[in-house]
């Protein structure tokens, strides 16, 4: 890249972060209670919650995680895509409308684990403290990915010392998240999600039609069969098995359980808005994967005669990245605009990062030291730590990132399981099944966290994990085992109360609740 074209990009990446900045100060001003800063006043509206939802969802991981896996092995890696995108669809037709009634109707539930605490009436606060740990845990691993990511985007971009990239990135996020909180953060979402689908389209298409000789055969000029790459039950040349499919298809079983997703379910200010934001979610993760699978097929072709990941040209998660800089660097001489759809890359990265950094902030403030420790607290107070807390989750979280050779699909991956088996089972039986009770729930989030654990990283078959000897998704097995421990458990313990009963039958009549 030449110097007056970096100076172009680097003025676009610059523009960018300002205008995030601006945001979370403007909003700065509006945050007045805790409940303003973890959830907006319930005030979001539907495109605001939409785009905001299904960007903090995908991350870094839609850019670079996803593009890249296809890139090195095929489309056979498309069936987490399926999975996401049917994951998607059911979170929002199933359980956003319910999810957010039910949390008014529990004592106007600010957090996923106050919603637990309430639904259950759990007065000596169990839930609350054990789903808050769970929380800090694998959003800590989580947040990791997204500021890994950031990082070697402005390596790869710019040639910066990965761990000065990373430092930049996160100071960035930081500041709009702590300034701002949950507004902000959905304002700078929606932003960032308008500018994701843009370069996702835009750049993939302009590529394609670049490729000299046509996309089949340059694809058997970069090493691959071209029949094989292009089929969904191939990977890397070799058959697709029907555990490696039902691994990848399990991966929407996350969405249940996804805390930086179900708090905007919970912030929709009205029925009528959530109707229209699942319109808009749908078509718009719709769009996004397809789009995502397509520039690890498009960059493989286009890229030649570089191949990412031989010869140290780069890891194959840099694909989209290669792909911008050459399209409009190259090909087509707007290095100001590449410099935009660079910044899509970076809003993937920072409107996931900032969302993880506001739900662990809001387990630790509001749910740990608040609801546990000092019941007295006052609203100022709780605000000034929730903004303590945003910075030292994001310090813990740099620190996990530091490792240049971490794997963005590998700490998503871990994360996603981690969350989707704790939480995913437990919030669709307490929405659906009026049978399930505190010690149900208690122990459906304790067995579903601890079996990722096991299955990922204790290596208990001859020095290698469950999940590496079996080839099964470690969010497939606990969500089952959760689901199955919540059933017996809740049906060997006392029924739940009558209040719960009640409060269970009104969520369920479908009647739009107002605070």
């Amino acid at each position: 890249m030449s110097g007056s074209t970096l100076v172009w990009v680097l003025l676009a990446f610059a523009a960018y972060m300002c205008f995030m900045l601006v945001i979370g100060a403007l909003f700065m001003k509006k945050t007045k209670s805790s409940e303003d800063f973890f959830l907006g006043g319930r005030g979001l509206n539907g495109w605001v919650a939409a785009l905001s939802a299904q960007a903090s969802d995908m991350s870094g991981w839609l850019l670079m995680g996803l593009p890249g896996a296809v890139y090195a092995f095929g489309t056979g890696q498309a069936w987490i895509a399926v999975g996401l995108f049917l994951g998607t669809v059911f979170n929002w037709i199933c359980i956003s409308g319910r999810l957010r009634r039910y949390t008014i109707v529990a004592d106007n539930s600010l957090t996923l684990p106050a919603f637990f605490e309430n639904r259950f009436k759990d007065e000596r606060k169990i839930l609350l403290g054990v789903s808050s740990v769970v929380i800090v845990i694998f959003f800590l691993v989580y947040t990791a990915s997204a500021l890994a990511a950031g990082g070697k985007l402005f390596n790869t971009v710019f040639g910066f010392d990965y761990r000065m990239s990373l430092t930049l990135g996160a100071v960035v996020i930081l500041a709009y998240t702590f300034m701002g909180g949950f507004m902000a953060v959905c304002t700078t979402d929606f932003v960032q999600g308008m500018l994701m689908l843009v370069a996702l389209m835009i750049v993939p298409i302009l590529a394609y039609f670049l490729i000299p000789g046509g996309l089949t055969d340059a694809l058997v000029s970069s090493g691959v069969d071209s029949a094989s790459y292009m089929s969904l039950f191939q990977s890397g040349g070799e058959p697709y098995s029907a555990i490696d499919i039902i691994s990848q298809l399990a991966w929407g079983l996350g969405y249940c359980g996804m805390p930086h997703i179900l708090t905007r379910f919970m912030a929709v200010k009205d029925q009528k808005e959530l109707n229209k934001s699942k319109k808009i979610a749908i078509i718009w993760v719709a769009i996004s994967l397809f789009f995502g699978v397509a520039i690890g097929v498009i960059g493989r072709a286009y890229l030649l005669p570089t191949i990412l990941g031989s010869d140290g040209a780069g890891s194959t998660e840099t694909v989209f990245i290669a792909m911008i800089t050459k399209v409009f660097t190259e090909d087509i001489r707007l290095p100001f605009i590449g410099g935009l759809f660079l910044c899509g890359i970076l809003a993937a990265i920072m409107s996931t990062a900032d969302s993880q950094l506001l739900v662990a902030s809001s387990s630790v403030a509001e749910d740990i030291y608040k609801q546990i420790f000092n019941p007295d607290v006052d609203q100022k107070k709780v605000l000034r730590i929730s903004r303590i807390t945003v910075i030292v989750v994001a310090v813990l979280a740099y620190l996990i990132a530091l490792d240049p050779n971490s794997s963005i699909m590998g700490l998503v991956s871990n994360a996603w399981a981690g969350l989707g088996s704790a939480f995913g089972p437990i919030v669709l039986m307490s929405l659906f099944w009026k049978r399930t009770n505190f010690y149900g729930a208690v122990t459906g989030i304790i067995s579903g966290g601890l079996t990722v654990i096991v299955w990922d990283y204790l290596p208990l078959v001859g020095g290698e994990t469950l999940g590496t000897v079996t080839g099964l998704y470690s969010l497939l097995v606990g969500f089952i085992l959760s689901v199955i421990v919540i059933v017996v458990v809740s049906l060997c313990t006392k029924e739940p109360s009558q209040e719960i009963l009640d409060e269970f039958e009104l969520v369920a009549s479908g009647k739009d609740i107002q605070e």
